[in-house]
């Protein structure tokens, strides 16, 4: 059997490739590997579950639920709320695990199922690990211990989940949003009603896009991978700014009052300075990943903010960022973590405190976000090449020197192998995007030439 755990949870085409019967199967694994330390401590276990609006959600949420109650897991059963707020009900609860079914930003036919560990935190490899053989060892028939009578577990609704999120969101921000006119596109997605709410708690006149979910439409046309409608209703509506959250809403992505994106990068970059002003930028660093734009660094730098990197992956800044003690990370397709108020990224979080720093500040958006000049970026694939190869063939090694030579300090060279498939992905910064294009064709040739 591959490994069914992926970079973010068991991801695949609802009742195809994710089953009914393998999210029972999952769930009754991670209860014994979850749940058994809160068994052994005499009280009954607890799992907090939610879904995203996709239609298959709904049965998909009947086969988690079933599993965790047959192996004795009282579970608290949320509804349709975002992955962060399933993690931080999961910490606020003193729940055992959490279960978030959502396939992000993906298009709506397939799901995914993603655990959460005591306190709201993502699993680490061991723990998946441990989770898959479990579940194969059940599945291949191996008895376990089931609990009958009282011992299985209770179901219960917990409708006040709701509430006691967007009260945590308002609590956290430094400062209210009266006076600002926000768009937020909720790809109708998890997002539609929570986002809504909090903004227009915490003071802010709201308009949405994409609040509609009916199952079957999430992050079609439209959310933080499609911004064309959200640029066009902040401008029709003279907005301040506007905000574009993934069907999970685990992600941000922001539109400033002429309609120009504002990238993950940025945000990170207007909240960092943001947190250091306030004292809460510990050892003035934020973590980003290889993959942020070079202008990021340049600005960090320049400001005196150190930059930490990591591999391409929000588990990899947030690994690093428990690890050292840092309060904010993220990357540049809108995954920000504020580490203080979250244990993952948190698209409505993130946003709140962009409006409420435009609010405090009395800057537009596009002013803060101006701190940073982002370098044009140029990625290419390369597909059917022996990715083993990318960090040992010299005539490559060489081309990437020369290019490095040619780009000096304001240009940037990556070469990544894909955790996937096989190829490599090429990319390049530069100050001038025909200068970056003509560099990564360049490359692009090479690693066909070196690796194909």
């Amino acid at each position: 059997m591959g490994r069914l755990f992926g970079t973010d949870g068991v991801r695949g085409v609802a009742n195809a490739d994710l089953t009914a019967e393998l999210a029972l199967g999952l769930s009754v694994a991670a209860a014994h590997v979850l749940a058994e330390a809160g068994t052994f401590e005499g009280h009954r276990p607890t799992a907090v579950v939610g879904r995203d609006p996709r239609a298959s959600g709904e049965f998909l949420e009947a086969a988690v639920v079933a599993g965790l109650a047959s192996a004795g897991v009282d579970v608290l059963r949320v509804g349709v709320l975002p992955t962060p707020a399933v993690a931080y009900l999961t910490g606020a609860l003193g729940a055992d695990l959490g279960v978030m079914l959502s396939a992000s930003h993906n298009a709506m036919p397939d799901n995914g199922v993603k655990f959460f560990a005591r306190g709201g935190h993502k699993l680490a490899d061991e723990l998946e690990d441990r989770i898959e053989t479990v579940y194969e060892q059940h599945r291949t028939g191996e008895p376990w211990a089931r609990p009958t009578g009282a011992g299985v577990g209770r179901v219960t609704d917990y409708a006040e989940g709701f509430d006691r999120y967007v009260a945590h969101l308002i609590a956290v921000l430094p400062n209210r949003l009266d006076g600002l006119k926000v768009v937020l596109d909720e790809a109708h997605g998890a997002a539609s009603r929570v986002s809504p709410e909090a903004f227009a708690r915490a003071g802010a006149e709201v308009i949405t896009i994409g609040a509609d979910p009916d199952g079957l439409n999430i992050n079609d046309g439209c959310g933080s991978t499609h911004l064309d409608l959200l640029k066009a209703a902040v401008v029709e509506h003279g907005a301040d700014l506007g905000i574009a959250h993934d069907g999970d809403a685990d992600r941000c992505l922001a539109v400033d009052a002429t309609g120009a994106e504002v990238d993950g990068d940025q945000i990170l970059a207007v909240l960092a300075l943001a947190m250091r002003e306030a004292g809460q930028l510990r050892k003035d660093t934020v973590v980003g990943t290889v993959m942020s734009n070079l202008g990021f660094k340049i600005a960090m730098e320049r400001e005196g903010i150190r930059l930490v990197q990591t591999a391409v992956g929000d588990r990899y800044v947030l690994e690093s960022m428990k690890a050292e003690g840092f309060a904010l990370g993220g990357e540049q397709s809108g995954h920000v973590i504020v580490l203080d108020h979250a244990t993952t990224g948190d698209g409505t979080l993130t946003g709140l405190m962009l409006a409420a720093r435009v609010a405090a500040t009395g800057r537009t958006l596009a002013e803060l976000a101006g701190v940073m000049q982002r370098l044009p970026q140029l990625l290419i694939n390369v597909p059917d090449v022996d990715k083993s190869r990318v960090g040992t063939s010299p005539e490559l090694a060489a081309a990437v020197a020369e290019a490095e030579r040619e780009l000096g300090s304001t240009g940037r060279v990556l070469l990544r192998q894909s955790g996937t498939e096989p190829l490599v992905r090429v990319m390049v910064e530069a100050s001038d995007i025909d200068q970056a294009r003509a560099v990564a064709e360049r490359l692009a040739d090479v690693v066909k030439s070196a690796l194909g």
